[in-house]
Parts: C-alpha cells; structure tokens; sequence
C-alpha cells in the first residue's frame, strides 16, 4: 500500500497531466474584430494572435478578407469604410496566415449599428467592367478541413434594370471525393437562391471520359481562365453539369444600369480532400445578366490545393491525367512568387526544373504578372520584359526592369499587388514512362537568397488494360493429354514496372489413365478352371477454369516477368470407362472362348478445386500489344504440376 504523501503526489500529477493535455489538444487560435466608430464611418481593426514563424521560411504575415456587411469588402489590414444607410450590419473577418505554423485563427462576426450619417463620401462597390462585368475572387488557396471564402462579384453593364442569374459549380467529378461543402453563403441585393433540376440525362452526358483527367480539359477550361461571353446557355450549363458534381444557384432582380454586387460563399474543404498538394482545383461561375436571354458569362476560378499557405508555390494541373489520352494533351504549370521585403524588386528570376518527359519544344508561356513582353534576344533590355532561357534539365524565366511592391514596403496597403506569377504549358515527348514526375523552382528576387518552392507533381491514373491469351497446357504426368485453353485479363494500362494482374482462363482437357489389367481364376460348375482378364481403359474430359492473380514486373519495354497465386475447379468433367472382359478356356490364355463390354460414365460439376502458385515470362511487347509466355504452376494439394506456354495481347 502507498504511503499517503505519496499517493497524493501521484493523484494531483496526475490530474495536472491530464490538464495540460486537454488544454493541449482544445486550443484554438482566435482573432477578433475590433473597430473605431463617428457616425456612419467605420475604421476596422483586427486583433490577432501571434505568428508562429516556420524555420527557414519568410516572415510570416497575416492577410486579411473583410465583409463588411452591406456588399462590400476589403483586403487592406484596417479598412476604412463609409456606410450608405442606417441600420444593422454584420462584419465578417477572414485571416489568412501566410508561413505560419499554425491553423488560420477563428474569428466570431460583430455587429455594427449606424445610427447616424455624418459622412456622405459614400462609394459604391468598384466596378469590374474591365473584367466584363464578372468576377471569382478567393481569400486564400485550399487547405484540407478548413474554411475558405469565395466572392461571386456582378455588374449590370446594361443600359437598363436587369433580372438575371448566377450559377456557381463546384466539386469536380474527375476527383474520386468531393472536395468542397458549402458551409454558407451571404447575399446583400436581394438575390434569392432557385432550385433547377441539375441531373443530366445519361443522352446528355456524351463524351464524359474526356473529363477524367484535368489535363484532357485544357481546351475546354482554356476559355473560361478569363471571363468570357457565350451565346448557347444550354450547352455551357450542360458543359459544367457534367464536369461538377454540385452548383449553387441565385437569382436577382430590378439590378440597375452600372451596379455592381457581391455574393460571398464560405466553403469547407473536406478531411477526404485529394491530398495532392501541386494539383489544381477548380469552380465554375456562370452569369446571366438577363434571364429572357441566353447570352451569359464564364469564369474559371483555379485553386492550387496547399498545406499552408506559401504566397511563392509551383503547380500543375497534371495530377491525374489520362495515360492512353495524353500524348497530344498539354500540360500546365504555374508558378506562383511574392516579394516579402521591404522595397520593390526590379529583378525576378525563376529556375524551373523541366522532367524528362516533357518536349521542351512544345513549351509557350501562357500568362504572367508583372504582364510585359518578351525580351528580345541579342540585346540588353532597356524596358521591362520576360526572358526565358530553356536548358536541358531547366527553364530559366526572368522579369527584367520590373517594379514588384514588397509587402513590407511603405504605403503598401494591396498585399496582392506584391504577388505575381508564370503560367506556363508543355507536351509530352513521343516516348516516355509511366511513372511520376516532380519539379520545383528557386525564386530569386534581385541579389537574394534563393526561395525553394513545393514539388509540383505529374501522376497518371492507372487506367485499364484488357488482353486476350490463348495456348497450351502440357502435364508431364498425364499420358496422352492434351489441354488447349482460352483467357482474358485485367491489369492497369502500360504500367513502368510493378504492377498487379488477375486473369480468367477456360481450359479444354483431355488425358487418359494408365490402362488396368486384372487376371483372375474361376472354376465354373464342371469344375472347369477359366482364367477371367478384365482390362480397363479410363478417359478424362473436363472444363477447367483458372482464375490466376499475380504481381508482374518489367524488366524492360521487350521482357516481363511474375509470380502469384492461381484457384482452378474443374467447372464440367467427365470420366468414361471401357471395361473389357475376356474369359479363357483353362489357366491359361490358350483359347477365347468369350468376350463381354461394358461402358461407365462419371459425370461431375463445380470438383476438384486446387491451389498453387505460379512463375512466368513473357517475351514481346512487355507493356502493350504482342508477347509469347511460359508459366510454371505448382499446385499445393497434390503432385499436379504443370507447364503453361500461350501467347497474348495487351490493348
């Protein structure tokens, strides 16, 4: 027994053990909104918990998504804002935490009273003209099991009051789970959510293979990375039906000449979000000015999925592409960069790796921020513009006589104006593997340190591969046996090296067992003596079916090699016996004197099931087409091996 000091001890470490573990595993970082208030005019404030600064990364920072709760927004630190009317307003804040090591902080809305307006400097929500009227903003990239906000921005470019609609499509089908849950969404002009019956038919949803791969949808996403204007609203909804899972849908009435409104959209990602962290996700927002028109407008809004949130990242869209579609595909890229100091940067160079795979003289530059031509070649550049240099292992883009505020800088309010980017694309080489890609970036800003990027990552979706096999079985134990048999199997499409294989066989069998020969001595009732012989001839007829499951690997693009596991049962068999009885005057085979046949048939079904394992080579085409094989099968249960020789082909 415990002396009681002891005890105690014990008891209170205990609970303070529990304690500092509880705390451990409950704590939340929270950031909360603040605000000074004259009249109608409101300056924000956050107040936010103290970074947690990753070592070897930047100086992390916060940035910051107000809503302000009448339609507008704000991206600056402490905003300032004049509200139009009296009355009761909900301001939202979102924090993002940029190089930091810990979750984003949790902030609570607030509730801002106007009572009086002593401020008439009032301004409208800015106008998005320059971007046809349409627009998809997001306050930070995705992040698995946290919270995200999307801005779905309007404008009536009409010279008349319009009634029209917004779709905002989410979740796409080519990833296996869903990516996204709407968590919530705010309207502020009186936009009204309408259900429509989203569900295509199986005649509608033609050509849906394309869609498998986010690198087989560049031609159809290529449009939309800027708002674009279409006239058929049937086949774009129809377009974005079949390529999302879910779509959120408002309408708006009475939206006057030159207005422009926000909706905003809070989504959580979900624990089963694809956990690719260079792949690239996408919504789709429609806009339909005038709902008694079909004329609408497009934009695709993409998102690099992270683990926390680096302004400077690399990415791809080519995370599951399509191995047997892919040749003619390209594949995008996009770097992203941010200059964190405290001045600007003239000079911005990117050192791109380049994987074997890709065809360097399929590479075009898509887009860019700074925007500036290419600098031309032979000659030292006297304006700003983008030179690229294209190595054997690298791509080397640089930003010359540029101007990119730091984000520290003075009088530097717009943190993403510090930001910019290269979007870039390329093929595949006529001959390549299927294996995974992996390329990086170092970012060097003027004379600095260089910053190492994330790997941006190409993978392939494994795809199907059926062949068909046929040949013979030869058993070296069996006497006059023959065995012919037909096959089929299954197996991911032109894979490198390791790869998984199940296969279906039907064998045709037939063999004969050794002949009996039995003599006997009868005496008859003379007391005759007669020698009786009785010869016994069986044959073996059956239906075998093999189902063989094996690891396979590629030595090579010419010979393959594996081993596994085979079940087989012999689904129909058939046993007859010939049974001849020869009767002999005296003991011995001097006379015949009388012959009698008899015939028995043994029919059975669904028998003799046996296991074993199983060895094989095949010469030819290893990963698709023609090869010839051999296989060594070895059945656990009884001495029944035997040889396999068979050709096949992989489609």
């Amino acid at each position: 027994m415990k002396p009681p000091l002891l005890t105690v001890l014990f008891a209170l470490f205990s609970i303070v053990s529990f304690s500092q573990t509880k705390v451990k595993d409950t704590i939340t970082r929270r950031a909360n909104i603040s605000y000074n208030q004259k009249g109608n005019t409101v300056i924000f404030k956050p107040e936010t918990p103290p970074l947690i600064p990753i070592a070897g990364a930047p100086k992390p920072s916060y940035s910051y998504l107000w809503e302000l709760g009448d339609g507008h927004y704000s991206k600056q630190a402490e905003p300032k804002h004049v509200y139009k009317n009296k009355g009761n307003y909900t301001a939202r804040l979102a924090v993002t935490n940029n190089y930091d090591n810990g979750k984003p902080p949790a902030t609570r809305p607030k509730k801002v009273v106007v009572n009086d307006i002593t401020d008439t400097d009032y301004k409208d929500i800015a106008s998005i003209a320059d971007q046809n009227g349409f627009a998809i903003l997001k306050n930070c990239d995705p992040i698995p099991e946290q919270e995200m906000v999307v801005i779905l921005s309007y404008q009536n470019l009409q010279n008349y009051v319009a009634n029209g609609k917004l779709y905002l499509f989410y979740n796409e089908k080519q990833f296996k789970h869903n990516n996204f849950d709407l968590v919530d969404f705010r309207k502020y002009a009186g936009e009204r959510e309408v259900l429509e019956n989203t569900v295509a038919s199986v005649d509608d949803l033609d050509d849906t293979k394309s869609y498998l791969a986010s690198a087989e949808n560049n031609l159809k996403f290529k449009k939309y990375k800027n708002t674009t204007t279409e006239e058929d609203l049937d086949a774009s909804l129809k377009e974005a039906h079949t390529i999302y899972n879910n779509v959120s849908i408002l309408e708006f009435d009475d939206a006057n000449p030159g207005e422009t409104h926000n909706v905003f959209f809070t989504f959580k990602t979900t624990p089963k979000m694809i956990k690719d962290t260079s792949a690239t996700v996408t919504m789709r927002g429609i806009f339909v000015p005038n709902r008694s028109f079909k004329n609408h407008k497009i934009k695709n809004l993409e998102m690099e999925i992270v683990t926390s949130h680096d302004p400077n990242k690399m990415g791809s869209n080519g995370s599951l592409i399509n191995y047997r579609l892919v040749r003619f595909k390209r594949v995008k890229f996009k770097t992203r960069f941010q200059n964190n100091g405290e001045g600007p940067a003239r000079m911005i160079r990117l050192e791109t790796d380049i994987p074997d795979m890709f065809d360097k003289k399929t590479f075009q530059i898509e887009s860019m921020y700074p925007e500036c031509p290419i600098c031309p070649k032979g000659e030292e550049p006297t304006v700003s513009c983008l030179d690229t240099i294209i190595s054997q292992k690298q791509i080397f883009f640089t930003f010359k006589n540029i101007y990119l505020p730091g984000s520290e800088q003075k009088n530097v309010h717009e943190k993403d104006s510090t930001k910019g980017f290269v979007r870039y694309s390329m093929k595949f080489n006529e001959d390549f593997h299927k294996v995974k890609t992996k390329s990086r970036t170092a970012i060097i800003f003027d004379k600095n340190e260089p910053i190492i990027t994330n790997y941006a990552t190409t993978r392939f979706l494994p795809g199907i591969s059926i062949s068909a096999k046929a040949g013979y079985n030869i058993y070296p134990d069996l006497e006059k046996s023959t065995s012919y048999f037909v096959g089929a199997t299954i197996s991911p499409f032109k894979s490198y090296r390791f790869y998984w294989q199940a296969e279906w066989v039907n064998a045709l069998n037939k063999y004969d067992s050794d002949v009996t020969v039995v003599d006997a001595i009868n005496t008859n009732a003379n007391g005759t003596r007669q020698l009786i012989r009785t010869t016994t001839v069986t044959e073996n007829k059956n239906i075998n079916w093999e189902i063989p499951v094996l690891i396979r690997y590629n030595i090579n693009n010419y010979i393959g090699i594996g081993a596994g596991i085979q079940a087989n049962i012999n689904v129909l068999s058939k046993q007859t016996q010939d049974i001849k009885t020869e009767t002999f005057e005296g003991d011995k085979e001097n006379l015949l004197i009388g012959t009698e046949r008899t015939n028995n048939t043994v029919k059975n079904s669904f028998a003799d099931f046996k296991t074993g394992l199983l060895f094989d080579l095949t010469a030819g085409f290893a990963r698709i087409g023609p090869s010839l094989g051999a296989r060594y099968v070895m059945n656990f249960q009884e001495n029944f091996n035997y040889i396999q020789v068979y050709g096949i082909w992989k489609f």
